[in-house]
């Protein structure tokens, strides 16, 4: 249900950002809200408090975010709070990001190895996912996994090429069980 919520209100908020034609300055005050609501994390408790009215929280909003954020960001915090949905704001920001690098042709990649790779190899990899997808450019994440013992472990979305030793000797397991 939640996802269902934040992909509904995400959508919402990416259309009306490309209606208005500020994807770009609406995603820059998304990263900024975000980092807002991750340093204060007493203002996210007090919006989702079930003992303060909708009015003062509203005041909150319009204190907090008037002449800071434009008019459809925090008309859409009060929406949110009118809704009563204020409490999946992360997950419809997270989801209004995603959203927006899609639209920029901008993928995000998680990569896992062994070891950890030189700035040559990063760029190697990072090049050959550019030109095998549809993506203009690439945000690279990446993290070191040594239970892996040798490879490599790309997540582009929801896809996953492994090819990790630990994988191969795992299926090998498998087939000489069975």
């Amino acid at each position: 249900m939640a996802k269902l919520v934040a992909g509904t209100y995400g959508e919402a908020l990416f259309s009306l950002a490309c209606e208005e034609k500020k994807v770009d300055s609406m995603y820059e005050e998304v990263l900024a809200l975000e980092n807002i609501l991750e340093q204060n994390p007493d203002l996210t408790v007090l919006m989702n408090h079930p003992k303060v009215m909708k009015e003062e929280k509203q005041k909150v909003i319009e204190e907090v975010f008037a002449g800071r954020a434009s008019s459809e960001l925090t008309g859409f915090l009060n929406l949110l709070l009118q809704k009563d949905r204020y409490a999946q704001l992360p997950a419809i920001l997270k989801y209004f990001e995603a959203r927006v690098k899609e639209y920029k042709g901008i993928g995000v990649a998680y990569v896992t190895t062994a070891m950890e790779l030189s700035e040559s190899r990063k760029k190697e990899i990072e090049e050959k996912l550019i030109s095998t997808t549809s993506y203009k450019s690439m945000e690279m994440n990446y993290s070191v996994d040594k239970s892996l013992i040798g490879g490599i472990v790309i997540r582009i979305g929801d896809r996953v090429v492994d090819s990790s030793i630990k994988t191969k000797l795992e299926g090998l397991k498998r087939e000489l069980i069975a």
